[in-house]
């Protein structure tokens, strides 16, 4: 086995503590923490890889290019030095550090864009740099490639229509690229046009979600489809902090800011969905590169613990 074989069929775990059950309804994390890199990136990275092998659009001696926000790169960084290839990553400044320390363990590169750009910040620079080197750069533009959200519908779909046995009814989850959201809700409704989709986003233009899109102020990209929600529910930051505390006390899932947003959201479906509904969301990663973030130094300051 490789790296690239341990990625995917992550367990699905029951949310006992935070969503005490009511009227048969119970709420599971699909536990993409637990990919080898540590995020649910690793599947689209893996699939955007493997498809630019085969294609020969990555050739050997080729830097592979992109723009993120941490994870995706983590990903790429990690499977990069399987191939024996290099990292070059558009990142914005102000990503936590812990993440960018991860990269450079991995033997990545970060080219930091300015915090006030954002994601687009830096999407525009690996833009730029893979429009001015073709032959150097792998650019896999993870914002705009269908292997991104394939990885989803061949992959996270499959695995939680299976272990819920059919009875999935929910889907909930945010979007950064959105692979994740459109890829796993295509295939789901697919199997049964009757489950719904939930799309969890930002209360705010200005939030601490990091790598989360408000969808109302951000730039729609590639493939995101709106249509595919069937309801939405907003999320505060403080609201997703406390939340990522309380999965780590009382469920025992050290996962990140975006993971417990998700789970918000999904205790919010569970409030207004019919009984015995069987609602899924993504623990997208884990919370070890979450450490120094505010989430967990206010609790330690005020000591929560």
């Amino acid at each position: 086995m490789n790296i690239f074989d341990a990625v995917g069929n992550t367990p699905l775990f029951r949310l006992r503590q935070v969503y005490k059950e009511e009227r048969g309804i119970r709420v599971y994390g699909k536990g993409e923490f637990l990919n080898p890199s540590g995020s649910v990136k690793d599947r689209a990275a893996r699939a955007m890889l493997l498809d630019g092998l085969s294609s020969g659009a990555l050739k050997p001696g080729m830097e592979i290019l992109d723009a993120t926000s941490g994870s995706t790169g983590i990903a790429y960084s990690m499977m990069a030095a399987q191939l024996d290839c290099r990292v070059v990553l558009c990142m914005p400044a102000n990503v936590n550090r812990e993440r960018k320390q991860i990269v450079k363990a991995y033997g990545g590169r970060i080219i930091e864009t300015h915090p006030l750009e954002g994601p687009e910040g830096a999407l525009q620079t690996a833009t730029r740099m893979a429009a001015e080197q073709p032959g150097r750069y792998f650019y896999p533009d993870q914002y705009n490639n269908d292997q991104n959200w394939r990885a989803h519908y061949q992959t996270t779909a499959e695995e939680i229509w299976e272990q819920t046995g059919g009875t999935v009814t929910h889907f909930v989850s945010g979007t950064g690229t959105s692979g994740t959201f459109v890829g796993t809700l295509r295939r789901l409704k697919e199997r049964n046009p009757n489950i719904r989709g939930v799309l969890m986003q930002p209360d705010s233009p200005f939030h601490g979600l990091e790598g989360l899109r408000h969808i109302g102020t951000a730039t729609q990209r590639g493939f995101f489809d709106p249509r595919l929600a069937d309801m939405e529910i907003a999320v505060d930051t403080e609201a997703a902090y406390a939340m990522t505390r309380r999965l780590a006390k009382e469920e025992g899932l050290l996962v990140g800011i975006s993971a417990a947003a998700n789970v918000l959201a999904a205790v919010e479906t569970a409030k207004q969905a019919p009984a015995d509904s069987v609602i899924v969301t993504v623990l997208c990663d884990s919370g070890t590169r979450y450490l120094d973030e505010p989430v967990w130094q206010d609790a330690i300051d005020k000591g929560d613990n």
